[in-house]
Formats: C-alpha cells, sequence, structure tokens
C-alpha cells in the first residue's frame, strides 16, 4: 500500500486547489492522486467495471483532471471538487466498459448499467460511502503508527470492536485482565473517531 504523504491529514482541498496554481507543485498534485485514486477505483467498480477496469478509470479521470484543471475549467463557485471528478469518473467508467465490451451486458433484458443512469444523488451515495472506507482504512494505518499507541492495545481493538471476538477471549490473546481490553476499546475509539473527524473535514472542505 502506498505510504501516507505527511500533509493529508491537514490538508484541505481548498488549500490543495490553491496549491495546484502552481502547475510545478508536484507535491500539491501527488497530493491529489492519493486521496482520490483508490475512491475512483471503488466507485468504478460499483459501477460496473472490473478490477483492472476501475484502475483504468482512476487513472483516466485523474489525467482528465489535471488537464482541465490546468486549463483552468474547474471553477469551485459553480460546485464542489467531488462533483466535478464524480462526472468525470462516470463518464470515464462508461467510455471502459464500452471499449472493454461490458458495456453491451446487461443483467436482464430491458435494463442497463448502473453508470449509464446513476444520477448526482446516487452518485453521491456510493462516493460517501467509498469516501468512508478510504478515511477509516488511512485511519487505522496512522494509528498502527502512532508510537502513543503500543501493539498489544491496538490488537486488543482490533480485535473486539473489529472482529467481535468477545473480551474474554481478548484478554488471554493478548495476555492483559478483561478490564485493560475495555480500557484499550476506549482509547482507541476515542483517537479513531479525532483521526476520522480530521480526515473528514480535510476531504470535504473543497468548496
Amino acid at each position: 500500500m502506498t505510504s501516507s504523504p505527511p500533509v493529508w491529514t491537514t490538508q484541505t482541498t481548498t488549500a490543495l486547489l490553491d496549491a495546484l496554481r502552481d502547475t510545478a507543485n508536484q507535491p500539491a498534485w501527488s497530493q491529489v492522486e492519493f486521496r482520490y485514486r483508490r475512491v475512483i477505483a471503488a466507485l468504478a467498480r460499483r459501477l460496473g467495471a472490473s478490477e483492472s477496469d476501475a484502475e483504468d478509470v482512476a487513472q483516466q479521470t485523474l489525467t482528465e483532471f489535471v488537464l482541465a484543471y490546468k486549463q483552468g475549467r474547474y471553477d469551485r463557485n459553480k460546485g464542489r471538487l467531488s462533483s466535478w471528478i464524480l462526472g468525470i469518473a462516470q463518464r470515464a467508467t462508461l467510455q471502459v466498459l464500452r471499449r472493454s465490451g461490458r458495456a453491451a451486458e446487461r443483467p436482464a433484458a430491458g435494463e442497463t448499467l448502473l453508470a449509464e443512469v446513476a444520477g448526482e444523488p446516487e452518485l453521491r451515495t456510493i462516493w460517501t460511502d467509498e469516501r468512508d472506507r478510504e478515511i477509516l482504512s488511512r485511519a487505522m494505518s496512522m494509528l498502527r503508527d502512532e508510537a502513543a499507541i503500543d501493539d498489544r492495545t491496538l490488537l486488543a481493538f482490533e480485535l473486539v470492536a473489529l472482529r467481535n471476538v468477545p473480551a474474554a477471549e481478548v484478554a488471554t490473546q493478548a495476555k492483559m485482565s478483561v478490564e485493560q481490553v475495555y480500557v484499550a476499546k476506549s482509547r482507541v475509539t476515542k483517537r479513531l473517531r479525532q483521526l476520522v473527524g480530521e480526515l473528514t473535514e480535510a476531504f470535504e472542505q473543497d468548496i
């Protein structure tokens, strides 16, 4: 997995857009790619693309975004960056599906692919779902990198909170008391919520 650029947690999308005005600012462009690539690919899969096609969609979407932004075609006063990217990703998904022949496939007679008929509300729901998955993944990765939370505490949290393993069993595996397991769960949950909140705020400040 690609390592997280250090400013991802604090760089708002608005700040990134300002930085992108300098076309030579490669770190800013890398931030945009890092933030959106996996979400775009996940969106494409939800719209019917295969794993490999979804990666093509992400690349095509980001390439088109870079070109359009450098040409001054994005006006933040007309809408959110994510809405613009959603439109590009939907078109790119259809292009890739048609190129691969999958757009000719139908689940049943008379039905169409979701990528062809999905409107802004439906696309926004899918986008938000996949964005939240990505944010949680990033937050968990950041937790694992934090020296303040030791491996045993994190293990106890993952077992009891994420895998629903009984606390007594977790205590045995992590070599902790049951009370320590619940303390670990509470401590890590609090920090995880904080990280998720910071990431979500940064991600959504694009208007």
